[in-house]
């Protein structure tokens, strides 16, 4: 494996560990997320698990384990017939997940503006 697939894969399961989707599924959870893993692009599945992630905030309590990736499969499926139109920003990606976004966003993304302080 290259490096940078290595670093894709740890991307994901950074995202996994951080909100502790894997529930009280971890072997099935596990093979789940390998199986998604071999099928598609690492980008792809952090944002379908972003996106997942956002939508369940609005279901108490938070969805997790084989349900949640069942439901990040489903939005990848779906982004396999058209073009890929993220919910969240480059920005909100950060924000949520702490990571870099451009591996998922590509290299357009506009960084916020430092501020200037004045010298005296």
């Amino acid at each position: 494996m290259e490096v940078w697939e290595e670093i894709s894969r740890q991307r994901v399961k950074y995202i996994v560990d951080s909100y502790q989707l894997d529930g009280n599924d971890d072997e099935d959870f596990d093979e789940y997320l390998e199986d998604l893993l071999q099928a598609y692009a690492p980008p792809q599945i952090e944002l379908a698990l972003v996106e997942v992630l956002i939508e369940s905030w609005r279901v108490t309590p938070l969805i997790r384990g084989v349900v949640f990736l069942e439901r990040s499969h489903e939005l990848l499926k779906g982004w396999e017939n058209k073009p890929i139109a993220p919910h969240i920003s480059p920005t909100h990606f950060r924000l949520i997940t702490g990571l870099d976004p451009t591996p998922v966003f590509g290299n357009s993304i506009t960084q916020p503006n430092k501020i200037k302080i004045p010298s005296t």
